[in-house]
């Protein structure tokens, strides 16, 4: 039995740029000036279309399945996306022209439209629409539609996406090794 592979495609010129480490999964959808670090993983059935601008995936990152993400072109205010280190982007987000600094953590179904950003350690929850050039700060958590600071965040809450990050290191070896037999 065979593997379906990644569909990863040159655009303009660009090439995606993936590290060794890094594990995309069958389905997954990367086309032109994308980066993805080391340990970084993509799942299934996300798209990365670094068509009109850059997308940059940091070291131990995470995208979960079915998220799409996209970049504004140069000609209308031209924003990459840029995620960090140890970042946690959940189940079927949409990210557009955004920021999301090291150890942020976007929950499942959010969207980030162009200029925004999660800071270093803040927490978008599940289901947010988070506005065009709006920031959720570092040590809170912002939620809603549109998204607006919902409370301050307690305890650890600030490193879950770092926790995180390091269990989905771990998940993507074990589907790397179980897509490696499947294909022999």
């Amino acid at each position: 039995m065979t593997s379906p592979s990644p569909l990863i495609l040159p655009f303009e010129g660009k090439t995606p740029q993936i590290d060794d480490s890094a594990f995309i999964a069958p389905g997954a959808v990367i086309i032109g000036d994308v980066t993805i670090g080391p340990e970084a993983s993509v799942w299934y059935a996300c798209v990365l279309r670094g068509d009109t601008n850059a997308i940059k995936v940091g070291a131990r990152s995470n995208i979960q399945d079915g998220t799409i993400i996209h970049v504004d072109a140069p000609d209308h205010g031209g924003t990459p996306v840029l995620i960090g280190t140890n970042v946690l982007v959940g189940h079927k987000c949409m990210l557009h022209g955004c920021t999301v600094e090291d150890e942020g953590f976007v929950g499942m179904g959010a969207t980030m439209l162009d200029g925004s950003t999660v800071q270093t350690g803040a927490f978008l929850a599940a289901g947010a629409f988070l506005g065009p050039k709006k920031t959720v700060p570092s040590g809170e958590m912002w939620g809603g539609l549109p998204a607006r600071k919902l409370r301050n965040l307690k305890g650890m809450e600030d490193k879950m996406a770092a926790m995180g990050a390091a269990h989905y290191v771990e998940e993507a070896r074990r589907h790397m090794t179980a897509l490696a037999e499947a294909a022999e």
